[in-house]
C-alpha cells in the first residue's frame, strides 16, 4: 500500500490535489496519536475476529511467546500510522509477513486464506481508523483517500506474503527433488547377491523408509525409461506425480508404476510428446534395474538408427530388434559361419538368396507361398531354392541349422540390409 494518502504524492497527476495534505499537521498528528494508541488493543481484537472466522488457523509463538500473528498485525498498524504524520513510505517489516507466507507454503494451503485473513484485518481495522477520523475531524475526501492508500498498504504486505509462499514452495520443490533422486536411485541399484532369490527384497533395505518420505507408494510392478533431450533447455514432461522422474542426468529416467494400468499408457504417450526415449518392460519392483538396462539398450540402438527415432518407444514392441540386434559381436559371427555359402555369389545375387532363404523359413511353404511374400514369380523361386539346396546341402534340412539361419537373416532384415516381404 502507499503511505499515507500523500505517500502516492509522487505517482499522482500534477493536477491531482491530495485532500490529506490539505488536513493542517496538528489534526493529522492527533489522528496518528490517537490511532497509534488504539493499535495494541485493535490488534487484539483483529487477531480475536481472525480466530472466530478462521478457528482452523495455527497459532505459532515467537521466540518471547507471543503470537505471530498478533506481532505481525501489531507492527503493521504501527507502519501504517506512523507515516501518516511523516509522510515517509509505510514500513513492512517484510521478515514477518514473508514468515506468514512460507507457513502458508510449509502447510500446504492456498495463499487464498491468507489472503482473505488480511482483508478482514483491513476491514476491521479501518473500521476503527474511521471512528477516530469523526472524532478528530478529519474531512470525508481525506479519509477516502486514507481508505484507499490502506488498500495499497495491503497489496504490499501481500506482495511479502506472496515471496515467502514462493520461497517455501520452491524450497518443498526442491526437497521434493532430492528425495525422488535418492529413491530412484534405490530402486535402479543392482541387487546384491543375497538378494536375488528374494523378490521381496529391494535393491536397497532403506527402500520403504525413502519411499515413505518422497510420498511415493511402492507399487508391485515398474518400468522404467530413458529419455533423449529434443533441446539443452527443454522443459520437463509432464508425467504426473506418481511417477518418478529425474532430469539431473544426461539421459533424464523416469520410473512409472502399475505401468499396465488403466490409462497410463495413454497419459505417458501425452506427456512425452516432443521428446524421444525408451521404456523398459514392466518388471517387479524389485528388478527396476532390468528394465533400466533394457531402456539403455533400445536408446543405444536408437542412436546408432536400429530403432525408430523421434518418439517414445516401448521395449515390448520392439522385442525381436532388442534380442537379435543387441548382442552385435555374437550375431555377427554366426552370421558369417551360418551364411559362409553366400559368400561365392555376387552381392545382388547373394541378396537375392538370402531374401529367398528368409522367406522360405517364415513361411515353411511350397513356391507359390514364398513368391507371394516375396512379389516375385513361382518359377523364379524354384530356381533359387535349388541353388539354396545345393549350397547348403543337407545342412539345411537339419532344424537347428534353419533355426540359426532364420536368427541371422531376421537380425539383418532389422539392421535394413535385407528388404521388408
Amino acid at each position: 500500500m502507499s503511505a499515507a494518502p500523500d505517500v502516492s504524492a509522487g505517482r499522482r497527476p500534477a493536477a491531482t490535489r491530495s485532500a490529506w495534505r490539505d488536513v493542517p499537521p496538528l489534526q493529522v498528528r492527533r489522528f496518528a496519536a490517537l490511532a497509534l494508541e488504539e493499535v495494541p488493543v485493535l490488534a487484539q481484537d483483529i487477531l480475536r475476529e481472525i480466530r472466530a472466522e478462521y478457528p482452523g488457523l495455527p497459532v505459532v509463538l515467537d521466540e518471547s511467546g507471543e503470537p505471530m500473528a498478533l506481532v505481525g498485525i501489531r507492527r503493521a498498524l504501527e507502519g501504517f500510522v506512523q507515516q501518516l504524520a511523516t509522510a515517509d513510505r509505510p514500513r513492512y517489516h517484510p521478515e514477518v509477513f514473508q514468515e506468514f507466507g512460507r507457513g502458508e507454503g510449509l502447510e500446504g494451503r492456498s495463499l487464498d486464506s491468507l489472503q482473505a485473513i488480511y482483508r478482514l484485518g483491513v476491514r476491521l481495522a479501518w473500521r476503527r481508523l474511521a471512528e477516530i477520523g469523526q472524532q478528530t475531524e478529519i474531512p470525508p475526501p481525506a479519509m477516502y483517500e486514507l481508505a484507499e492508500s490502506g488498500f495499497e498498504y495491503l497489496d504490499g504486505l501481500v506482495d511479502q506474503s506472496v515471496r515467502g509462499y514462493a520461497e517455501a514452495a520452491a524450497r518443498q520443490a526442491g526437497e521434493r527433488l532430492r528425495l525422488q533422486r535418492k529413491l530412484m536411485e534405490s530402486l535402479l541399484a543392482e541387487r546384491r547377491p543375497e538378494q536375488q532369490g528374494n523378490p521381496a527384497l529391494g535393491a536397497d533395505a532403506g527402500l520403504d523408509e525413502r519411499a515413505a518420505r518422497a510420498g511415493w507408494p511402492l507399487p508391485e510392478r515398474v518400468a522404467v525409461g530413458v529419455l533423449l533431450r529434443p533441446a539443452r533447455e527443454a522443459v520437463a514432461p509432464a508425467v504426473g506425480e506418481g511417477v518418478l522422474l529425474d532430469m539431473e542426468a544426461e539421459q533424464p529416467r523416469l520410473v512409472v508404476p502399475d505401468p499396465d494400468a488403466a490409462g497410463r499408457p495413454e497419459l505417458l504417450r501425452r506427456a512425452m510428446t516432443g521428446w524421444s526415449g525408451a521404456i523398459g518392460p514392466p518388471v517387479p519392483l524389485a528388478d527396476a534395474a532390468k528394465s533400466l538396462r533394457w531402456a539403455q539398450a533400445a536408446v543405444g540402438m536408437m542412436q546408432r538408427g536400429l530403432l525408430p527415432a523421434g518418439e517414445v518407444l516401448h521395449c515390448t514392441e520392439h522385442t525381436e530388434a532388442l534380442v537379435l540386434l543387441q548382442p552385435e559381436e555374437l550375431i555377427e559371427d554366426l552370421a558369417r559361419r551360418c551364411l559362409a555359402p553366400l559368400d561365392h555369389c555376387g552381392p545382388a545375387h547373394g541378396r537375392r538368396l538370402a531374401q529367398t532363404l528368409l522367406a522360405w523359413l517364415e513361411t515353411r511353404g511350397g513356391a507359390p507361398e514364398v513368391a507371394a511374400r516375396l512379389g516375385v514369380h513361382p518359377q523364379t523361386v524354384r530356381y533359387r531354392l535349388r541353388q539354396i539346396r545345393e549350397l547348403w546341402g543337407d545342412e539345411i534340412d537339419d532344424p537347428d541349422r534353419r533355426f540359426e539361419l532364420e536368427l541371422v537373416l531376421r537380425a539383418r532384415r532389422l539392421r535394413g540390409e535385407l528388404g521388408r516381404p
